[in-house]
C-alpha cells in the first residue's frame, strides 16, 4: 500500500486574499508524487459519496414530512365535526357524483346533468385518498337541517330545452345513479327509469325523470344515524320526446327517532357482506380450499418426503461403497444447481420488487384486520396504498441490490433504477393512457395536476431517496451467496426433455393449484371493486391470503424437485415463472368476469378494467414469483446441503 504523505499547514486559509490565489492556482499545479495523486483522489471519492449519502438522506427527511403532511387529510369525521347538532342547525350535505350504475369507473360530476343547483356551488376540500378515488364532493342545493321536517318543498323550477332533454334521457337509459354525503352516510338513488310496460320494441319504451325526492332520517337524541332516499314513479316526468319540458323538482323531509347508538351506525352498510347466506358461502370457500390444499398438498409432500428419502439413502449408499459408480438424478447436477441465473439485474429486481409488494399487503392487511377500512371510509384504502407503497420502498432497494450483490453483479446503480422502475414504470403508463381517456370523458376519475403533482413528489421525495437509502444498506451488507455445492467451470448440457417439462406446460400446473384456492372469493372482490357491492369480512380475505402463499411455495418447490430430478438445473428463472403464473389465471378470470358476470360496456370503463387489473395481476406476478424462488431456494440448500457433493 502507498502511504499517503501529509499535508502542509497553509497560512491562514480562511483569510486568502485575491492577490495569493495565483500562488496557490501555481501550488496546486505542481507535479505531485504518484502517492499523494492517488490519496488525493481517495479523499475526493470518500467525501463525494458522503455528499452523495448525506443529500439522498436530507431527501428523505423532507419527503417523509411532506409525506406527512399530505396524510394529515387521512380523517375519519367528513368536516372534522363531532357529528352532534342542535335542531335547525345545518347537517353537511354533499352531492357526489353521477354515473351509469354498470360502470362504476365511469362517473361524472354532479352538476354535470342539468340538475337544481346554488347560487355559489363551493367544491369541499378533499384528501388524496378521495380524489385518487373518483370523489368530487360541491354543495347539494337540498336543506335538510337537525329534525326539521318538510312536506313537497319546491327546490327549483327549470325549462330543460331540447339538448338537456335528449341528455337526461341518454342518462336514464344507462341507468345512471346519483351519490351524495349526508353526516358522512352515504345516499344513492336512480334519476329516472324506463318504463317498458311489457313491450319488446324499445321504440315504444317511456323514459320517466324522478322530480320528486323522499329523504327519510333516523336521529338518536343529538347525533344522525340513518339515512334513506325514496323516489315516487308517480311523480315524474316523461322525457322520451325531444321537446322543452318545465320541470318542478320537488323534496320531502321526514325524521324519526331510533335507539341504535352512534358507533354502530356503519354496521348497515357491512351487514350485506355478512350477511348468513353469505358468510356460508365463504366459509365454504375457506372449508373447500383448505381440504383441496391439505389433501394435495400432503399427497405431493408424501410423494416427494418418499422419494427424497429414497434418493438420500441411495446417495449415502454409493458414497459408501462405490465411488466409481456413475451418479443420476439431482446429485448428478450438484455442480451446476448453483450456478447464477441469466439476465442477473433483472432477476435481483423482480425480488426487490416482489418483496416490497408481498410486505405492502401484510401492512394493508394489517389495517383492515384493525378496523381502518370500515365502509365508505372515502378514499381510506387508496391513501394507504400511495403512504405504504412509499414507505416500503427502501426493502426493495436493500432486497435487489444484496441479492444482485450475492449474483456477483458489478453495477448495482443500475439494478438499482431498474428496480425503482420495474413495477412503477408500468403502471404509470398504465395511468397516462387511461388519465387521458377519463379527460376526453370529462370523468371524475381525471386526476387534477395538483394531484398528480403530490404523487410525482411523493415518488421524488420519498420513494426515490428510501430506494436509495435501502440499495446502499444493501451494498454494505456484504452478504455472501450460501451454496452448499462448488459450481463447476462450464455448465453441464440439459437432456432432451418431453414438452410436458416445458416452461409454459409447467406454469399452467404450478398456477392452477393456488388459483383453486382462492376463485371463490375472487367474485366477492371483483363484485366490490367493480361494482356496488360492499366487502368488509377482511378476516376471511386474509386467510385465503394465507393459503394462496403456502399452496404457491408448496407447489413450486415440488415443481422444482422434479425439474432437478431430470437433471435440468436452470430452475432459478424456472421456480420465478411458476410461482407468479397465478397472476396469469388471474388475468384470465379477468376476462371471464368481465364478459359473463357483468353488464360493464363502453370504451372508458373497458380500458379502465383491463388496464388496471393487469397491473394488479403483474404485482400478484412479481410478488407470488418472489414466494416461489425463495420457497424453492430454501428447499435447493436443504438438499444439496443433506448429502456429500464435492
Amino acid at each position: 500500500m502507498i502511504p499517503c504523505p501529509k499535508k502542509k499547514k497553509k497560512k491562514d486559509e480562511e483569510s486568502i486574499i485575491w492577490g495569493k490565489r495565483f500562488d496557490l492556482l501555481v501550488e496546486d499545479h505542481r507535479p505531485r508524487k504518484e502517492g499523494e495523486e492517488l490519496c488525493q483522489l481517495l479523499i475526493w471519492g470518500s467525501r463525494r459519496r458522503t455528499f452523495i449519502f448525506k443529500m439522498v438522506v436530507n431527501m428523505g427527511l423532507v419527503g417523509c414530512i411532506f409525506l406527512l403532511f399530505v396524510i394529515s387529510g387521512f380523517k375519519v369525521g367528513a368536516d372534522g365535526s363531532d357529528h352532534k347538532y342542535k335542531q335547525g342547525d345545518r347537517v353537511p350535505l354533499y352531492a357526489n357524483k353521477v354515473g351509469p350504475f354498470h360502470n362504476p369507473s365511469e362517473t361524472y360530476r354532479y352538476y354535470d346533468l342539468p340538475f337544481c343547483s346554488p347560487e355559489h356551488v363551493t367544491e369541499k376540500r378533499e384528501d388524496l385518498g378521495e380524489v385518487l378515488n373518483g370523489d368530487r364532493l360541491v354543495d347539494a342545493p337540498y336543506q335538510l337541517q337537525f329534525r326539521l321536517e318538510r312536506e313537497s318543498e319546491v327546490l327549483c323550477k327549470k325549462k330543460l330545452s331540447k339538448d338537456k332533454v335528449a341528455q337526461l334521457r341518454d342518462a336514464v337509459n344507462k341507468d345512471y345513479y346519483f351519490q351524495m354525503y349526508y353526516d358522512d352516510l352515504p345516499i344513492w338513488g336512480f334519476i329516472g327509469k324506463v318504463d317498458k310496460d311489457n313491450k319488446a320494441d324499445p321504440s315504444e319504451y317511456r323514459y320517466l325523470l324522478f322530480k320528486h325526492i323522499h329523504f327519510e332520517i333516523s336521529y338518536n337524541k343529538d347525533r344522525v344515524i340513518e339515512i334513506n332516499v325514496k323516489t315516487d314513479p308517480n311523480f315524474s316526468v316523461d322525457i322520451t320526446e325531444d321537446k322543452e319540458v318545465e320541470v318542478e323538482f320537488l323534496y320531502s323531509v321526514k325524521w324519526k327517532e331510533t335507539d341504535t347508538p352512534f358507533e354502530k351506525r356503519m354496521d348497515k352498510y357491512s351487514k350485506s357482506s355478512s350477511m348468513p347466506q353469505h358468510l356460508e358461502i365463504h366459509w365454504f370457500s375457506i372449508i373447500n380450499s383448505c381440504v383441496t390444499v391439505l389433501l394435495l398438498t400432503g399427497f405431493l409432500a408424501t410423494i416427494l418426503m418418499r422419494v427424497l428419502k429414497n434418493d438420500f439413502i441411495k446417495y449415502s449408499h454409493d458414497d459408501d461403497a462405490a465411488d466409481d459408480q456413475e451418479e443420476t438424478g439431482w446429485k448428478y447436477i450438484h455442480g451446476d444447481v448453483f450456478r447464477f441465473p441469466k439476465h442477473k439485474s433483472l432477476f435481483a429486481a423482480v425480488l426487490g420488487s416482489g418483496t416490497q409488494l408481498l410486505a405492502l399487503a401484510m401492512f394493508i392487511f394489517l389495517l383492515a384486520l384493525v378496523g381502518v377500512f370500515y365502509p365508505y371510509n372515502r378514499g381510506a384504502l387508496f391513501t394507504a396504498l400511495v403512504v405504504i407503497y412509499a414507505l416500503t420502498s427502501g426493502i426493495a432497494g436493500y432486497t435487489a441490490t444484496s441479492t444482485y450483490l450475492q449474483l456477483e453483479g458489478t453495477n448495482w446503480v443500475r439494478n438499482l433504477l431498474l428496480t425503482g422502475c420495474l413495477f412503477c414504470g408500468p403502471l404509470f403508463l398504465t395511468f397516462c393512457f387511461l388519465n387521458t381517456v377519463a379527460i376526453v370523458y370529462s370523468a371524475t376519475a381525471a386526476l387534477p395536476f395538483g394531484t398528480i403533482l403530490v404523487i410525482l413528489l411523493i415518488w421524488t421525495l420519498v420513494t426515490s431517496p428510501l430506494l436509495v437509502l435501502g440499495g446502499i444498506a444493501g451494498k454494505n451488507s456484504k452478504t455472501e451467496f450460501q451454496a452448499p455445492c462448488r459450481t463447476t467451470k462450464y455448465p453441464r448440457e440439459i437432456p432432451p426433455l418431453p414438452w410436458y417439462r416445458s416452461t409454459i406446460p409447467q406454469m399452467a400446473m404450478a398456477g392452477f393449484l393456488p388459483f383453486s384456492a382462492i376463485y371463490i372469493e375472487l367474485y366477492y372482490i371483483f363484485a366490490s371493486v367493480w361494482g356496488h357491492k360492499i366487502y368488509t369480512i377482511y378476516s376471511i380475505l386474509f386467510i385465503v391470503f394465507i393459503i394462496l402463499i403456502i399452496v404457491t411455495a408448496f407447489i413450486t418447490v415440488a415443481l422444482t424437485y422434479f425439474q432437478l430430478a431430470v437433471e435440468d438445473h436452470e430452475w432459478w428463472w424456472r421456480s420465478v415463472l411458476c410461482g407468479g403464473s397465478t397472476g396469469v389465471f388471474i388475468l384470465g378470470y379477468c376476462l371471464y368476469y368481465y364478459y359473463a358476470r357483468s353488464d360493464m360496456s363502453g370504451f372508458m370503463q373497458t380500458s379502465f378494467f383491463f388496464g388496471y387489473m393487469a397491473c394488479i395481476c403483474y404485482g400478484f406476478f412479481l410478488m407470488l414469483g418472489t414466494v416461489g424462488f425463495r420457497a424453492s431456494l430454501l428447499f435447493v440448500r436443504h438438499i444439496y446441503r443433506s448429502i456429500k457433493c464435492e
